[in-house]
């Protein structure tokens, strides 16, 4: 418990066994009460990795359902369990777990309802052997995210995030797809929901076991970006609707506005 909030980090799994006891153990447990791992049909001894280290909240899926169908099981976990805080962490080590006390300070002190650890803030992300053309391209789809979503991060791409209940509760992710974009579906809801969104500086990590997508489904992934963006700007515009911001939240568009 940290501020009498339940604090569970959830751990997308996919092929992690040779990094996921140096994730699990860096866990700061005395404010982290639960852990969930979702095996998304690893190849490899990941789940028997996890029974060895003793994660008592194992969730498999017999057939790979993407990151996002990953996270969706994730989370549904972690609402049934009493999260009031909930961190996704991926378990390749690619993100520090030291990092998690101040991302959860920040909302169980009720400053922001969502925290992000951002790889761009700091300047380290090209130090820390993120691929030019990742970074190039990270620069340019946060510029133009943030045009088209009114609102102002420096980057949307990282996948270390940090959620209040309310946030999950209120944001409808399991609507969204199981693949990557759904990191993305998801940070255009809470913003168009108007939940407070902090970042923290997140030291870049990219090396032979961390997770990436290759260059065909990273261009995917750019146009899936550049679509939601325009949907949440046609949106916000009240030029159309998509039943993508269809939150039960009693925050109004016009008190997201006012929020940014």
């Amino acid at each position: 418990m940290y501020r009498a909030k339940k604090v569970i980090v959830v751990l997308p799994a996919y092929n992690a066994a040779s990094t996921l006891e140096q994730t699990y153990r860096e866990i700061p447990f005395e404010i982290v009460d639960e852990v969930v791992l979702c095996d998304d049909a690893s190849k490899d001894a990941t789940l028997e990795k996890a029974r060895e280290l003793g994660i008592r909240h194992l969730l498999k899926h017999e057939e790979n359902k993407g990151y996002g169908g990953n996270q969706k099981s994730l989370y549904n976990k972690a609402l049934e369990l009493g999260g009031d805080i909930v961190i996704m962490l991926h378990p390749d080590y690619q993100y520090t777990p030291k990092l998690i006390v101040p991302m959860v300070h920040l909302i169980a002190e009720g400053l922001y309802d969502t925290v992000l650890g951002s790889r761009i803030l700091g300047n380290g992300a090209l130090k820390g052997g993120m691929p030019i053309y990742k970074y190039v391209a990270n620069r340019f789809l946060t510029f133009v995210q943030n045009l088209l979503n009114g609102h102002k991060l420096s980057e949307y791409h990282t996948g270390y995030r940090a959620f209040s209940r309310e946030v999950l509760e209120q944001i409808p992710y399991n609507q969204n797809s199981d693949d990557f974009i759904f990191d993305n579906e998801m940070l255009s809801q809470i913003i168009y929901a108007g939940f407070g969104i902090a970042e923290i500086t997140c030291p870049t990590k990219y090396f032979e076991e961390a997770s990436s997508i290759n260059f065909r489904r990273s261009v995917k992934y750019g146009l899936g970006v550049l679509k939601i963006s325009a949907m949440h700007f046609l949106q916000r515009s009240g030029l159309m609707k998509f039943s993508l911001f269809n939150t039960n939240t009693s925050k109004s568009p016009a008190d997201a506005e006012q929020n940014r």
